[in-house]
């Protein structure tokens, strides 16, 4: 099971790998917790290694790796982990890095550091150890042309990611999420009323996208784009 009442179809589990593990970052976030959550769910989710800053407390089939992600040789040092990891057998990365509502508060340098830098080369790291699937944390909306400066550093942060080169890479753009601690009420009552790609989604809907994504499209290649209906279709083939 993916999680309580969520369970692997025939079809899906027929295209699941035997045996996969994930390189996570931002996986102690509220997104990265679901999306970590439900990859343990997987039973032939053999480990999910979480690069985080600080120590985590130790749970089952996670592998803490403390890193400092300011460092120069951040990349490297994720290169030589995936490398290891891979070692193992199957890997594939995530990226759950993201501000959120507080983003407000953040300059754009400051965002750019973040999504641009320590994304970048957490990214750069797994590309450069071989690893082929990328799932990427964005937002709706996103574009390096947008006037928002939210919506434009995740569109750059998007160009960062695609232009090293992944033979899979999947972006999660998903609206406003709700189940989030952050997302005021107001803000989920009004999703509730936006249609389409802006409005709501469940946050544990985010989190089985990812890991769905994960677990059954490892083989292919190319990149895809998941907004919330695309997220919410991609479940609905794996949910009982």
């Amino acid at each position: 099971m993916l999680a309580a009442n969520y369970r692997i179809t025939q079809a899906g589990a027929l295209l699941m790998k035997q045996n996969f593990a994930a390189i996570v970052l931002g996986g102690t976030g509220q997104v990265g917790g679901a999306a970590v959550a439900e990859l343990l769910a997987i039973p032939e989710c053999r480990e999910v290694v979480m690069v985080t800053r600080k120590p985590i407390a130790a749970r089952s089939r996670v592998r803490n790796v403390v890193l400092d992600t300011g460092a120069d040789d951040f990349a490297g040092r994720t290169a030589a982990l995936a490398r290891e990891v891979s070692s193992q057998g199957p890997v594939s990365a995530v990226s759950c890095v993201g501000v959120g509502s507080g983003s407000a508060r953040w300059s754009e340098e400051a965002l750019q550091r973040l999504e641009l830098g320590v994304v970048g080369a957490f990214a750069r790291g797994c590309r450069d150890a071989g690893i082929a699937q990328f799932c990427l944390l964005s937002a709706a909306g996103s574009s390096a042309r947008s006037r928002f400066r939210y919506a434009r550093v995740m569109g750059m942060k998007e160009d960062t990611v695609r232009n090293i080169g992944f033979a899979r890479l999947a972006i999660f753009r998903p609206g406003i999420i709700v189940g989030n601690a952050d997302t005021l009420a107001w803000v989920g009552w009004l999703g509730s009323i936006v249609p389409g790609s802006f409005g709501n989604i469940d946050q544990r809907i985010l989190g089985r996208s990812i890991a769905a994504e994960v677990a059954l499209h490892h083989r292919e290649v190319g990149q895809v784009i998941y907004e919330n209906a695309a997220m919410k279709k991609l479940v609905a083939r794996v949910q009982g």
